[in-house]
């Protein structure tokens, strides 16, 4: 997804309303974004166990903090719960490990802060997870139940985790530290190791390998029950504390901090990681030791946050991809493209470029230019010269079509004073008028040019309706707005679909801007019977100076009910990210015809890892994970999804008369 189109829609809102202040209700167990509150746990004098007798020190209720910093957690944070997580999967490196049902034991997770959690967790007298035996004596022994404690937000069925909730073991938001050079090994933090008795044994180290729960770990007894297993020193400390206070660890998605830096120190760390990391740099023929030479000393001149801004601003717009989300000062914005004249001009495939929405009381109507007039020259140029001298505000752009899109809604968008000449003609009339249009401050149209700006804010993630035709039309806005409530709604219109025996299914994706591709392949899945394997993606290793394929590739797996008939996908280059890859997963197959006026934005780099916060609160973003398809191919990113029937762009349509995009895909499903 593309984060900062949100971010800046709404910090432009604040140029003509003020924004009510959020005030956070205090729990009893109270916690302040920085740093997070100091709790202490119940003091009990130490005892050793007594046969026949309970130890005092017996571990039975953990508590803890949760502190993020990722701009996308709270977009994930639907019934939000911590987990006494089974490590087995850990231990056997079974990427597929799904957490057993009888050993899922749950507490709650209350938000506290802007950027703080705190949980609770009771422990049962005998935990039901998985007995691992880890203690290298070469015999066969009972075991232990190994834990963690971690974070889980709850998606999809009852409140329970089921695989599509999760599997494996987690690598974020953690009682563990978990390295990602390092295949995602557990290297320290706090475990909980549970024993039935007293016979049996527990690594003490990493070993010579540097990996837990291997054959070289350096092992020793641990007392019966539960174990505090601390692996950030050698030997392991293992003790035992009635009510523990474990905060949890964030791990490699949390947010990069420069913001404490001078300009050129945060410049230069920035630089330092990212241009190493970006993973499109020979695709986008990006020059880093150029722009390095051409911003580095803006950045070093600037004298203000303001300077800074437009010095990194610039520079994101040099990197032709659309997940690089930069900063966005909207005072800068009113100074260079806050003037407007109420006007919203359309370019339609035969090169026309015509009026599609003229707002009273504005210079284009006091003009005389109508809704429907084409317009011919801008500024003493021919109108198809002007727009390709724009340069849209809110890049980069990952394609062409993207970029000239916006390219035409920008045109309209001038600095405050500064005047235009434009000659156009009115509908139906072949006579030129030329006028002169002053601007004034005004943000309506360009919300108006921007459909995912204009869009219902009361809208929900799914809708859904039987056509005229007797097709299915779901329009689906979002894989990040209330995940849970998404596949909920998803789970029942697949379970109607199937139990109508609807014949065909329309999804309106063209105004979708991403979130959770993990959903979005899960949702994916209703429509297989079988395994599909997409693409593999790929991270630059900081240990081994390259970059690597992930464990598992990107799959879609068949979901609880299979959907057989006909699907058609709607896209625009309004469907980015996540949506992209919910289009490309079904056009992939062949198993959805793909229809639109353009392929969708081409902007498919994962960004979670790539979260920045620079000087002057300005946050950042920039890909760092690459999805390369089975044979080598680069999958979506700069092409977008191509749809398969291109449906052009005619008056009617651009003046909303007829959906034509719409109406193709009713066409070729009523066909099959």
């Amino acid at each position: 997804m593309k984060p900062n189109f949100r971010m800046i829609c709404m910090v432009l809102m604040l140029l003509s309303v003020s924004m009510a202040c959020k005030t956070v209700q205090d729990l009893s167990l109270e916690a302040s974004p920085t740093p997070p509150p100091t709790l202490t746990p119940t003091r009990l004098p130490p005892r050793p166990v007594v046969p026949g007798e309970a130890n005092p020190d017996e571990p039975v209720f953990i508590r803890g903090n949760i502190p993020f910093t990722s701009p996308f957690f709270l977009e994930s944070s639907y019934e939000p719960f911590v987990l006494l997580e089974d490590e087995a999967g850990f231990v056997k490196r079974d990427r597929e490990f799904e957490f057993p049902l009888t050993g899922q034991l749950m507490g709650p997770a209350d938000l506290v802060s802007e950027n703080n959690l705190v949980y609770s967790l009771s422990l049962p007298s005998v935990p039901q997870g998985t007995l691992v035996d880890v203690d290298n004596n070469g015999k066969t022994d009972a075991g232990v139940q190994v834990f963690a404690v971690a974070y889980w937000s709850n998606i999809w069925g009852g409140p329970f985790l089921e695989r599509r909730d999760g599997i494996g073991w987690s690598t974020a938001y953690t009682s563990t530290i978990v390295d990602p050079n390092k295949k995602d090994e557990i290297v320290g933090g706090i475990m909980i190791a549970w024993a039935l008795d007293d016979k049996q044994g527990f690594p003490t180290g990493f070993g010579a390998d540097g990996r837990l729960f291997t054959e070289d770990d350096p092992t020793g007894p641990i007392p019966a029950g539960y174990n505090l297993v601390e692996l950030n020193q050698e030997p392991f400390r293992v003790y035992k504390e009635a009510e523990p206070i474990i905060d949890l660890n964030e791990g490699v998605g949390a947010l990069k901090d420069y913001s404490k830096m001078g300009y050129t120190e945060a410049f230069d760390a920035f630089f330092k990681k990212a241009s190493i990391e970006y993973p499109f740099t020979v695709e986008k023929k990006v020059d880093w030791d150029a722009l390095y030479k051409k911003y580095s000393p803006r950045v070093a001149n600037a004298k203000s946050d303001t300077d800074f801004y437009i010095a990194i601003r610039d520079f994101t717009w040099e990197i032709p991809d659309g997940h690089i989300g930069g900063p966005f000062n909207a005072g800068v914005f009113q100074e260079e493209r806050g003037g407007g004249f109420g006007l919203v001009l359309t370019e339609l495939s035969d090169g026309k470029v015509i009026a599609t929405n003229v707002l009273p009381n504005y210079p284009a109507e006091s003009a005389g230019i109508q809704i429907g007039a084409e317009i011919a020259t801008w500024n003493g140029e021919p109108v198809e010269a002007a727009i390709a001298k724009v340069v849209p505000y809110f890049g980069p752009f990952s394609t062409d079509h993207t970029r000239h899109l916006q390219q035409v809604a920008f045109l309209t968008r001038v600095a405050p004073g500064d005047k235009v000449k434009a000659t156009f003609k009115k509908p139906g009339d072949n006579t030129t008028e030329e006028v002169t249009l002053s601007p004034v401050h005004e943000y309506d149209s360009f919300y108006a040019s921007q459909p995912s700006w204009s869009q219902d804010k009361l809208i929900l993630p799914l809708d859904a309706r039987i056509l005229g035709s007797g097709l299915a039309y779901i329009r689906l806005v979002s894989f990040s707005d209330d995940t849970n409530l998404t596949a909920h709604q998803w789970d029942r219109y697949m379970k109607q679909l199937v139990d109508q025996e609807i014949p065909g299914l329309i999804i309106d994706l063209r105004i979708n801007g991403g979130g959770s591709l993990g959903l979005a392949l899960d949702m994916a899945g209703y429509f297989y019977d079988e395994e599909v394997t997409l693409y593999s993606e790929t991270y630059y290793n900081e240990d081994t100076e390259k970059f690597e394929y992930q464990d598992i590739p990107a799959k879609i797996k068949p979901g609880p009910k299979h959907y057989k008939g006909n699907i058609a996908l709607l896209v625009s280059p309004d469907c980015v990210s996540a949506c992209e890859g919910f289009a490309y997963a079904l056009a992939q197959t062949s198993r959805a015809i793909v229809v639109g006026h353009y392929p969708t934005a081409g902007a498919f780099g994962e960004v979670g890892l790539g979260q920045y916060k620079l000087p002057g609160d300005q946050n950042f973003q920039i890909p760092t994970g690459r999805p390369e398809a089975m044979d080598g191919k680069l999958v979506i990113e700069g092409t977008g999804v191509v749809p398969s029937i291109i449906v052009p762009v005619t008056e009617s349509s651009a003046l909303g008369k007829e959906d034509t995009v719409l109406e193709a895909a009713i066409n070729a499903l009523l066909k099959k």
